[in-house]
């Protein structure tokens, strides 16, 4: 049987040390089948990688050891409710339980707040800070169609 409070208190406990190592306060580990398989701390300014937080860097670590994309025999031991960076990352590699420590009002509390992101998705493309202009549609979609026509594609 999985200790949740032990996996929970190993998160937390990256997080802890990884501010002393020049890091965010967030670490995230991997389980499956009751055993860590990958665990991580956020690594955004040590990597000089935005996306480098905990949860992306367990989820790499844990693709990678397991040869795959598909995690969804896995859970999540966060310190903190993910991002929504974070949490699509949860969502693609198929991940269905995340156990998380402190939530995202806590993360505000602290300016990592979140919630422009969240309202910025909700907003029409035109009325979002960062400018998107659409180019090349025509010559962009000859990808899409030779993935949808393609018969050796791996779905994921």
């Amino acid at each position: 049987m999985c200790d949740n409070n032990k996996l929970m208190r190993k998160a937390i406990q990256l997080s802890v040390n990884n501010i002393d190592n020049g890091g965010g306060p967030f670490g995230a580990v991997i389980v499956k089948e009751g055993k860590i398989i990958a665990e991580a701390a956020n690594s955004v300014t040590n990597d000089n990688d935005p996306t480098a937080h905990a949860e992306v860097n367990a989820i790499r670590k844990a693709s990678k050891l397991l040869n795959t994309f598909d995690l969804s025999d896995c859970q999540i031991y966060t310190s903190c409710e993910p991002c929504p960076m974070c949490l699509g990352a949860i969502y693609w590699s198929g991940i269905k339980t995340v156990f998380y420590g402190n939530d995202k009002q806590d993360a505000a509390d602290i300016n990592f707040d979140d919630r422009f992101i969240y309202e910025e998705i909700e907003r029409p493309i035109a009325q979002r800070n960062v400018k998107f202009k659409q180019l090349l549609k025509d010559e962009a979609i000859v990808a899409f169609r030779k993935w949808d026509e393609s018969e050796s594609k791996t779905e994921y």
